[in-house]
C-alpha cells in the first residue's frame, strides 16, 4: 500500500488524520508521513486499514466465502486457517491461508496475490 492509497482509504472511512491515528494506535505525524510517502506504511497499519474498510463495506446477508468463490479443493480447505476459523470473508487478513494450493511466506508476498483476488477486491 502506498501513501496515496492509504490517504484514499482514510477519506473513504471519513476520518481525519487525527481520528485515524487514534484508530491505528499511531501518531498524527506518522499518519501524515505515510500519506506523504515519507515513511513506509507498516504491515500492522496496512492490515488494520484494510480491515476497517472491508468492515465498512460489508454487505448485509453475508458474503460468499473465499473457498466457494475460488472453488478450493477439499484438501486445501482443510489445511486453510480461513476455513478452519470460518473467516471466508477475511481470508486476506489471515496469514497462512492456502491460496492457489500453497501458503505464502510473507505478508508482502501474500498481498501481491490478495490484491488481484476478487475476494478482497469485492470488499474494498
Amino acid at each position: 500500500m502506498d501513501g496515496r492509497e492509504f490517504s484514499a482509504f482514510r477519506k473513504k472511512l471519513n476520518k481525519t488524520q487525527q481520528q485515524l491515528a487514534r484508530l491505528l494506535g499511531a501518531s498524527v505525524k506518522a499518519i501524515h508521513s505515510y500519506e506523504q510517502g515519507w515513511r513506509t506504511i507498516p504491515v500492522h497499519a496496512e492490515r488494520q486499514m484494510l480491515f476497517l474498510v472491508t468492515r465498512m463495506n460489508r454487505k448485509k446477508g453475508g458474503a460468499v466465502p473465499c473457498w466457494e468463490t475460488k472453488q478450493c479443493a477439499e484438501e486445501d480447505k482443510k489445511r486453510c486457517p480461513a476455513w478452519e476459523f470460518d473467516m471466508g470473508d477475511l481470508c486476506w487478513f489471515i496469514n497462512g491461508t492456502i491460496c492457489e494450493g500453497t501458503a505464502r511466506n510473507s505478508w508482502a508476498e501474500k498481498m501481491v496475490l490478495c490484491r488481484s483476488c476478487t475476494v478482497l477486491i469485492s470488499r474494498l
